[in-house]
């Protein structure tokens, strides 16, 4: 799946996208968090993890 199509189905900018993609996003909005676990049928903790 290609960026611009998960921007596509959750309706997230694109860059938005991006930059979880290349993990350079400083902060994100729980309604992003929502439309991703929902597009990817996961829970949050599928989506991110805790780095020291």
């Amino acid at each position: 799946m290609k960026i611009m199509d998960v921007a596509r189905a959750t309706g997230l900018h694109r860059n938005t996208v991006t930059l979880l993609y290349k993990e350079t996003a400083t902060r994100i909005d729980l309604e992003a968090i929502e439309s991703l676990c929902r597009l990817f049928d996961c829970g949050v903790g599928d989506l991110f993890e805790v780095v020291d």
